[in-house]
């Protein structure tokens, strides 16, 4: 569920016992505290960290980026750190940064009232098994809000001819058509607030 390594999951579990610290953890046990009882060692002044911390902030938000991915951003932080935390340390103090950033709205959705249709922003190269030449496509993604049932697929650009087609397309493979359809932006317009085809029902 974390993500992490089974050894990791059991050193943690050592460290805990080692320190008498038992579940639940006490309410004024901070993070802080909570990583100088699991990972002091002798001779480090309490309130000091072995390690250097990267800024979580701006990893945080290079992490939203297409293709970035927890590994390349530990290898780029320990290429800088050498002495820095091992990945598994890192994507779960990482992990802990994000959740604490704010909290998160639950939404709740009736069945069939919305689809989310957005393009990934990721390309996929297509080669042409005659010539052997490399086109990258585009990925259009649709989700039903209640049960994020999923429709996607690839079109050559994001163009309007591209955009509604993969709506019908989309509509047809749900065997319905909700009664809002909100996109993330309208080719050309970027914003986004109105759907482009009366099948919305009513503007956004």
């Amino acid at each position: 569920m974390l993500g992490i390594a089974r050894s990791t999951v059991q050193d943690n579990l050592q460290r805990a016992a080692a320190v008498g610290l038992t579940w639940p953890l006490p309410g004024e046990l901070t993070d802080d505290a909570l990583e100088h009882k699991l990972f002091s060692r002798n001779g480090v002044r309490q309130g000091t960290r072995r390690r250097t911390k990267p800024n979580w902030a701006d990893l945080a938000v290079e992490l939203k980026k297409p293709s970035v991915t927890l590994l390349i951003l530990w290898e780029e932080y320990r290429e800088a750190h050498p002495d820095g935390y091992g990945y598994s340390r890192f994507c779960e103090l990482l992990r802990g940064f994000q959740q604490r950033l704010s909290p998160t709205m639950r939404q709740e959705h009736a069945a069939g009232d919305k689809v989310f249709v957005d393009y990934s922003g990721k390309k996929i190269p297509i080669v042409d098994r005659k010539t052997g030449e490399i086109r990258e496509a585009e990925i259009f993604v649709a989700v039903l809000g209640a049960s994020s049932y999923t429709f996607a697929e690839a079109t050559w650009t994001q163009m309007l001819p591209d955009w509604i087609g993969s709506h019908v397309r989309t509509f047809r493979f749900f065997n319905g058509v909700p009664r809002l359809v909100i996109p993330d932006f309208v080719p050309g317009n970027k914003i986004g607030i109105l759907c482009p085809t009366p099948l919305c029902g009513e503007r956004i």
